[in-house]
């Protein structure tokens, strides 16, 4: 077998429809078989009778920002923020990662914009000198209410590597902040360091209420940026019936994180993609109060599953898809696979098909729990 060959064989592999055993047979880093039974090279890797699936695919992650500031006040070196972050992705088992970048946030640290500017560029270095293991796009998420949120989306809207833009609106009192004694709860949580006072807080909440003014203008100068490009298009919480169809009416085809059930319904009843935050599964809740991925997921509303903050969620969520849930598991596996990959146009990977990218994962249940033992990108090992 050559070195551009690779087969796997006694795997429990799992297909976009069915889990059979076989081998998989790879050559030039594309899948060229996948068959039934045992009859193959005698240099194939024997998996031992462990799952086999397709690399995962996430498209919203923001690992990188804890990894950027893993402490109040701790702000790390971008590049090695970077190569932890590449390598928890891996060894999660996702070979592609779409790296969620906030333009419009206030304050400094992690979602300043100079920052997300350096961090974008460092990942064009990585990329050109082959330093991560799997693939990175970008994933862009446009706060409206900053005043100059599309001056600064125009500064990075051309990126080659861009292939979803997310519209934000965390006004207090609406979405995900719908409660704003939460978001006061949530914000002396995570600013439990700076000292701030109760009076502080809410003065900040309510700063962050006047700039509501900003958003209608900015959300049509973003989309009219995007018009042209053919780009994956996400509205972000929504929570009403009218938040999804104001979005449907712009040409908007993914509900990203809907805060509540009647959202994701509307949704669904427009055609439209669902993609929720695994760790909410995990964990059986939202950490925010908002509606559940278990109930989304019993009354057939969602689609796709993305690691929010957690990467190793991601592939512990597609599993309980299937324990807790009874979710046949070549359906689980697509919504953590090929759905997201189909979402943003990479049809060349996400399934285990012939003639797909061989984006591959090893994974064994051990102590309950799905464990990547081995990530292969392409048909190279990466993890």
């Amino acid at each position: 077998m050559s070195s551009r060959e690779l087969s796997l064989k006694n795997a429990k592999i799992v297909t976009p429809s069915e889990v059979i055993d076989g081998t998989v047979h790879i050559c030039d880093g594309r899948i060229t078989d996948v068959c039934g039974g045992s009859l193959v090279a005698a240099e194939a890797i024997d998996l031992e009778g462990d799952y086999l699936l397709p690399g995962l695919v996430d498209v919203h992650t923001d690992n990188l920002e804890r990894l950027l500031m893993p402490r109040s006040g701790a702000a790390w070196p971008v590049m090695a923020a970077l190569i932890a972050h590449d390598a928890q992705i891996a060894s999660a088992g996702i070979t592609t990662v779409l790296d969620a970048l906030c333009v419009g946030t206030t304050g400094q640290g992690v979602r300043d914009f100079e920052k997300v500017k350096e961090a974008i560029a460092l990942i064009d270095v990585a990329k050109s000198e082959r330093m991560f293991r799997s693939e990175h796009l970008l994933h862009l998420r446009a706060e409206l209410t900053h005043e100059q949120a599309a001056d600064m989306f125009a500064q990075l809207c051309q990126h080659p590597a861009l292939v979803l833009v997310s519209l934000m609106d965390h006004t207090p009192g609406q979405r995900q902040y719908a409660d704003k004694e939460k978001l006061i709860a949530y914000i002396s949580m995570e600013k439990r360091d700076s000292k701030l006072s109760d009076e502080q807080i809410r003065a900040m909440v309510e700063g962050l209420e006047a700039r509501q003014k900003y958003s209608a203008a900015n959300r049509r100068q973003v989309l009219a940026m995007v018009a042209d490009r053919a780009l994956a298009l996400a509205s972000h919480d929504d929570t009403t019936a009218e938040h999804v169809e104001q979005s449907r009416a712009e040409g908007i085809s993914i509900a990203e994180f809907p805060t509540t059930r009647l959202a994701a319904e509307t949704a669904r009843a427009h055609d439209m993609q669902v993609v929720a935050g695994s760790p909410n599964l995990v964990l059986g809740r939202s950490h925010s109060g908002n509606v559940s991925v278990e109930e989304l997921a019993r009354c057939k509303l969602l689609d796709v599953l993305a690691s929010d903050y957690v990467p190793s969620s991601l592939l512990h969520g597609a599993f309980l898809l299937e324990e807790a849930l009874a979710t046949p598991l070549p359906e689980a596996i697509r919504m953590v696979s090929q759905s997201p990959a189909r979402l943003v146009g990479l049809d060349d990977r996400g399934s285990i098909e012939i003639g797909k990218r061989a984006d591959l994962v090893r994974v064994r249940k051990m102590q309950g729990l799905p464990v990547p033992l081995v990530v292969w990108r392409a048909g190279e090992r990466i993890a």
